[in-house]
């Protein structure tokens, strides 16, 4: 079976869903620029994943978090698997460093965080190569390739709830003194342990997730809990050193509206089009009636075309708007549009297509949102975007008489 193609026409939850169901064996491929990751199955199943071009061998940086192993161990197993060139789980077995149970564990969890990254890739090049399988590995896994596609969107709808909450990456965070909890009301997971005991006020939200034994979701999800539950609380900002060079606020947060809109558009786009083919009327009369202003840059995104709308021109034309309105200007108009064109969906579609765009929609956001946290959660951009879809997910049930 060849399959190749772009996440921008097949989406990553639609290719393992593919290769699950056809039961197939074989190795995937997926880059995006410099970034590559591999995905090894065996009858539909995952047994093995990595990144390559990684900073250095996860497993290892896994370990090592865990206080499983030294750094000097670490070096020296890292060492003998370039010379064996064994993986390195083999070669810390071989070394008597850890049991075979020990290393499976660490390696089951590197493999699920190498392929829960990839739902939030919205763009890459992917390719199936049948029949391959890992060279000079003897550890695999056995995952359910379905319950990872339903850990992962699920993730996805969650983590939109989280960064609600999460501070600035400039925040320090520490243990709250007077917990409003009660202590004998408190009950932590094994995640969350874990991540208040590296909580000591000198630490940002980076920073803990760099020195967390678990993942970077994981480990996001614990802190959301801990700051809700009262246990954590911020500490003030950053010394400047972390935070960075002066840079143009205002382009930034243009440029993640800009990406977060046109993506979500063209999501939605691909919907419709997937529905009644390539050129439908009514759809085109619709969105006529927003071409006007920058709002021209974005429900004319063409799903068969490489080159989206340009951003310098969209910065060009906004610019003309007042900056004492600007910001409140462009999201209004940008969540009405949305609202509408989710609502045409239902409208003209079914509830299926509806839920499907809606689904997409969420996940084409996530990566958008992650990035510049504190800027996301100053122009409240999370919370704006997701009441928008909430508002036309309201109204759908009025439409359709659901309670």
């Amino acid at each position: 079976m060849g399959l190749t193609g772009n996440l921008v026409t097949v989406s990553f939850p639609d290719v393992l869903q593919l290769l699950s169901t056809g039961k197939k064996t074989g190795t995937l491929s997926v880059s995006c620029g410099s970034r590559r990751k591999e995905i090894a199955f065996r009858e539909g199943n995952i047994i093995y994943a990595t990144s390559v071009n990684a900073n250095e061998d996860l497993l290892g940086n896994l370990l090592l978090k865990r206080g499983k192993i030294s750094k000097k161990d670490l070096e020296r197993a890292i060492t003998l698997h370039k010379q064996s060139g064994r993986a390195l789980g083999s070669t810390l077995i071989d070394m008597e460093l850890f049991d075979k149970e020990e290393v499976a564990d660490c390696l089951r969890m590197q493999i699920e965080e190498i392929v829960y990254n990839l739902f939030s890739w919205s763009e890459g090049e992917f390719s199936f190569a049948e029949g391959d399988a890992p060279e000079n590995v003897k550890l695999l896994v056995n995952l359910s390739t379905m319950n990872i596609i339903m850990e992962g969107t699920r993730r996805i709808d969650e983590w939109l709830e989280i960064q609600k909450v999460l501070p600035p990456n400039d925040v320090l965070l520490r243990i709250r003194l007077m917990p409003k909890n009660k202590a004998d009301e408190v009950v932590l997971s094994l995640d969350e342990f874990k991540i208040i005991s590296i909580i000591n006020g000198e630490r940002t939200l980076p920073d803990i997730i760099e020195a967390s034994p678990v993942g970077e979701f994981p480990s996001c999800r614990a802190l959301y809990k801990l700051i809700v539950s009262g246990l954590v609380e911020g500490a003030g900002k950053a010394a400047e050193d972390k935070i960075g060079p002066t840079e143009d606020v205002e382009e930034i947060i243009l440029g993640l509206i800009f990406k977060l809109y046109n993506s979500s558009f063209l999501q939605i786009r691909k919907v419709i089009e997937g529905v009644v083919g390539v050129s439908n009327p009514g759809y085109s009369r619709f969105i006529s009636s927003f071409r006007r202003g920058f709002l021209v840059f974005f429900p004319g995104c063409d799903v068969s075309s490489e080159s989206g709308p340009s951003f310098e021109k969209f910065l060009e034309e906004v610019r003309k708007i007042p900056d004492t309105v600007r910001m409140h200007r462009i999201l209004a108009m940008l969540e009405e549009m949305l609202n509408e064109q989710l609502e045409f969906i239902f409208v003209q579609l079914g509830q299926g297509p509806f839920r499907e765009a809606v689904g997409h929609v969420k996940k084409e956001i996530s990566e958008p949102l992650a990035m510049r946290r504190e800027l996301v959660k100053k122009y409240r951009l999370d919370e704006n975007f997701y009441d928008s879809i909430k508002k036309a997910e309201r109204t759908i049930k009025l439409l359709s008489g659901m309670s």
